[in-house]
């Protein structure tokens, strides 16, 4: 009887914790299905706020009020994002719908190429042929690439849609960023109070560390990105190359998504040498170059800053998280990828310390 009892006990027990996981189950699925559309905007906010947090520091030991300086970079921030974004949003817009109305009334008129066009190695004949063919009539010229205009024109509007999209994330992401910055004694706590759960003694070396990885990847990214656009600004803007702001903002970008910027510098130059080849020329193409390369020079010197992370784990984070999770996880990626080989590395240092500990 008294088995029959213990083994109904332990069934009800059982019962009970099944229930009960379930349950704990389904208030933690549910919970990540709500918290699923805020989740990239956040993780974004909390790496800017760590990213920043330096650079807060210093202002608020020269200046103090540690709350108005970040409001004012917030504030200055989100401006210098949405004020550009809306300007050139507008003369976007604009110069597409004079564009399509020019291309109707066949009233768009393309330069003659020079001379120094057939001098191109390799593509020079083609080159000058095609061009001297758009100037004379450009409607005739275009007419047997129609289908891969509209598939290119779809595929630059999309992309700048979700550029655009990734803008106005980066907005809400400063705006969390800033909070997460006003509050960063609770905010630091709990993290480190979570880690010290997860690790045991090593959480405060993982919460440090990780704060080391986000601001190496940051400074690694958006630094060669931010030093390699400048460069390239003010050589095309020494040259007066059209529109250098904004293949400047193109350098930029392809930078961050791991593209080598000589995709854009490469017709930059052939620009340039199709209106002179003298000695300005020739320099403005050895400099871009060195701009476009630089990234080789640039990457290694500020990704292994203050973080024993080799750049190929970061870089591998960083290309495959794009890849998983677009703009956004450039930098998730690499942070989550780092933080999993210094938690592999933490993993190994464990057993390694076991093994002499038996041996001796």
């Amino acid at each position: 009887m008294n088995d029959t009892t213990q083994r109904e006990e332990k069934v009800n027990l059982a019962i009970e914790i099944a229930i009960k996981i379930g349950l704990v189950a389904m208030v933690v699925y549910f919970s990540y299905l709500i918290a699923k559309p805020f989740m990239a905007i956040v993780i974004w906010g909390v790496i800017i706020a760590v990213a920043l947090s330096p650079l807060i520091d210093s202002l608020e030991k020269r200046f103090g009020s540690r709350k108005k300086i970040i409001i004012a970079l917030t504030v200055a921030v989100v401006a210098a994002l949405l004020i550009p974004t809306y300007t050139l949003s507008g003369n976007m817009i604009d110069s597409s719908q004079k564009i399509v109305h020019a291309m109707k009334e066949g009233n768009i008129t393309v330069p003659s190429p020079t001379e120094a066009v057939k001098e191109w190695p390799v593509i020079g004949e083609k080159s000058y042929a095609l061009w001297d063919a758009a100037s004379k009539n450009l409607k005739e010229t275009l007419a047997p690439f129609k289908d891969e205009i509209k598939k290119m024109a779809g595929s630059i509007f999309s992309a700048l849609g979700s550029g655009l999209s990734t803008i106005l994330m980066f907005v809400g992401s400063m705006i969390i960023a800033a909070a997460f910055l006003i509050g960063s004694e609770g905010a630091v706590q709990f993290y480190k109070n979570i880690s010290r759960r997860l690790l045991g003694e090593k959480g405060n070396e993982w919460a440090q560390l990780s704060a080391l990885t986000v601001r190496s990847v940051v400074n690694g990214v958006l630094g060669v990105a931010i030093i390699q656009a400048t460069l390239a600004l003010i050589g095309m803007g020494l040259m007066g190359v059209p529109l250098a702001g904004l293949w400047a903002v193109i350098i930029m970008f392809l930078t961050i998504i791991q593209i080598p910027a000589l995709l854009i510098i490469g017709p930059v130059i052939a620009y340039v040498f199709s209106q002179g080849s003298g000695a300005a020329e020739a320099i403005f193409a050895v400099y871009m170059i060195i701009v476009g390369a630089s990234d080789g020079v640039l990457k290694p010197m500020l990704m292994g800053r203050g973080v024993d992370v080799p750049m190929l784990v970061i870089l591998i984070g960083a290309i495959g998280g794009m890849m998983l999770m677009g703009m956004i996880g450039l930098f998730v990626g690499a942070v989550i990828f780092a933080l999993a080989y210094t938690l592999f590395g933490f993993w190994m240092g464990a057993t390694e310390e076991k093994v002499k500990a038996e041996e001796a």
